[in-house]
């Protein structure tokens, strides 16, 4: 079905190709994997399948991409769109229409086809995401999975012989990838649809491939063959592959049930030992500081809050932001209902829930984008929708789930000198803290130039020359790798180590597992859980990571938990 042959790409202005000696074939109804570290050039791979790369991207293609006899050198996307639908990393670049309906309407018009098959199809796709209830909803007013979701459907409704998918369940909760994955996997078993996809939360798709194909390092052609060969010798790999190769396990387990089958000898030689405990963070609705570790060399010493001065004993202990009886409404939606929720010094805690539960609604009334129907928001002792700009920008700092809003400058050089203004920083403050999350980056790079992970920590850099005490992250590993995402963790720790207060949104459990001191689980703009890492997400079959899974009933969270162990 799609055929490339010694294929490479290489962009106007680049010394190098991006890809290279790219050939293998993805037979008509498998679903083939692409994974490797970022950069490498996946996102290209898939751009040659609907011809976006090069008719749109521009650079020079070599070689020859086929789908479904098409050259898509002399076939244009436009060309393509009835045997190949393209979801790529961004959902809101996808869409021209402004509801729901519409959107998954406007492809099948595209096409031509007659009004009650439009009308069928809609229908089937609306219940098959379960967008059912959305379906008059403005787009705008979605959240990013939701968001994600439409996307997926609007290409769906055409029933494209191939579908290439680039990230497809880096903004959905962890039901909804399962069910997003459960219909691919209907498509594929059952009507024989094609599937080409790119994905960095191995976790939860490696399982569903019939074949991997790895693109090790940028430029080096790529490996194809069984998912569990492949995981065997891949650069990155999910959390139960990391937990087979530290057991020694052969062949590796791709899923937890695997898993659990070879680890009773694991679970035998980690009886009578306990993880090592995480920072403790304060009980469910009280304001005590969590007991903070002692700060290792840090990364960023001109971050380092000065402590306070010791007044004496006192009663109030420190909070750094506060919501009391929150509600937010936004149109119809009631997004928050009577929320509570304090963060302390050096606290790191994990917002989640499924799509629309109000995690990004949550964040927006911290950092005063939205302002409340009812109740009350404070931080550092400010209500945020009412204070000036420049004032709250040294409170508290916003890195959005895409991290592009807030970079608009043409260099990177710009964008950290504009930084320095709105902080009121020294020159030079924010440039350094670019250097030491992404050394070597050059002033004159333009960040759109950046991949998804640089981005990420350029913004992280913008928000961070203010020394915020409150940090606020939405959906910070979109697009990351294991590797990119284990550097993120190592920067968010040192930050709490430093003082800073951390409230992160995300879907992703294996970073709430790393990370989290506490997570408070949302619900419809309700907070139905808040506790201890541990106490919340081992009790959760949705939100529990792999690792969890597979050692239950026993409490360990991460691999470097029982690595640690076992040493």
């Amino acid at each position: 079905m799609i055929r490339f042959e010694d294929v490479s790409v290489t962009y106007d202005g680049a010394a190098e190709p991006t890809v290279r000696g790219v050939d293998f074939e993805v037979p008509e109804g498998e679903l083939v994997l692409l994974v490797g570290p970022s950069g490498v050039g996946k996102s290209t791979v898939l751009g040659a399948v609907s011809g976006l790369v090069p008719h749109f991207t521009g650079g020079t293609l070599r070689g020859r991409v086929t789908v479904a006899g098409r050259d898509t050198r002399t076939h244009k996307p436009r060309e393509l769109a009835d045997v190949v639908g393209t979801v790529g990393q961004d959902p809101l670049s996808h869409f021209v229409t402004d509801t729901v309906e519409d959107e998954l309407a406007y492809g099948m018009e595209s096409l031509g086809l007659a009004p009650d098959v439009m009308r069928r199809r809609v229908e089937e796709t609306l219940d098959l995401l379960g967008l059912a209830d959305l379906r008059d909803r403005p787009i705008a007013t979605l959240s990013g999975g939701q968001q994600q979701r439409v996307a997926i459907g609007s290409v769906l409704t055409p029933h494209p012989k191939a579908l290439v998918l680039d990230e497809p369940t880096s903004a959905l909760d962890p039901a909804a990838a399962e069910e997003v994955l459960a219909v691919l996997q209907r498509l594929v078993h059952d009507l024989g649809t094609t599937v080409l996809m790119a994905e960095h939360r191995l976790e939860r798709v490696v399982q569903y491939a019939d074949q991997v194909v790895l693109l090790p390092a940028p430029g080096a052609a790529p490996t194809i063959g069984a998912p569990a060969d492949l995981m065997a010798v891949s650069p990155v790999y999910p959390p139960v592959v990391d937990l087979g190769r530290l057991a020694g396990w052969s062949p590796l387990p791709l899923t937890v049930r695997d898993a659990r089958r070879r680890a009773a000898d694991l679970r035998e030689r980690l009886t009578g030992r306990e993880p090592a405990p995480a920072a403790p963070g304060p009980a469910p609705g009280t304001t005590a500081a969590p007991a903070r570790p002692a700060a290792p060399r840090t990364l960023f010493p001109l971050l380092r809050r000065r402590a306070p001065r010791d007044t004496g004993p006192t009663d109030t202990p420190p909070v750094v932001a506060e919501a009391r009886a929150l509600a937010v409404r936004r149109g119809r939606v009631q997004a928050l209902r009577h929320v509570h929720l304090t963060v302390a010094p050096g606290e790191t805690i994990a917002l989640m829930g499924r799509n629309g539960a109000g995690k990004s609604t949550l964040l927006g009334s911290l950092v005063g984008l939205v302002e409340p129907s009812g109740g009350q928001v404070r931080v550092g002792g400010a209500v945020p929708h009412r204070t000036p700009p420049r004032d709250l920008v040294r409170r508290v700092g916003l890195v959005p789930q895409e991290p592009r809003d807030l970079l608009y400058a043409d260099t990177v050089a710009a964008e950290c000198a504009a930084a320095d203004r709105d902080a009121q920083a020294a020159p030079g403050t924010c440039r350094a803290l670019v250097s030491e999350l992404l050394p070597g980056v050059a002033d004159a790079t333009h960040p759109r130039d950046l991949s998804e992970g640089q981005r990420l920590a350029l913004a992280l850099a913008v928000v961070l020359t203010a020394r915020p005490p409150l940090l606020l992250l939405d959906e910070p590993t979109r697009g990351l790798d294991y590797g990119a995402k284990a550097r993120l963790v190592t920067v968010l720790r040192e930050l709490a180590a430093a003082g800073h207060a951390i409230v992160l949104a995300t879907h992703d459990v294996e970073l709430a597992a790393e990370l989290a001191h506490r997570v408070v689980l949302l619900a419809e703009g309700e907070v139905i859980a808040d506790g201890p890492t541990a106490e919340v997400v081992v009790s959760s079959p949705s939100y529990a990571p792999q690792v969890t899974k597979i050692l239950a009933p026993h409490r360990w969270l991460t691999v470097a938990q029982v690595r640690e162990a076992l040493a």
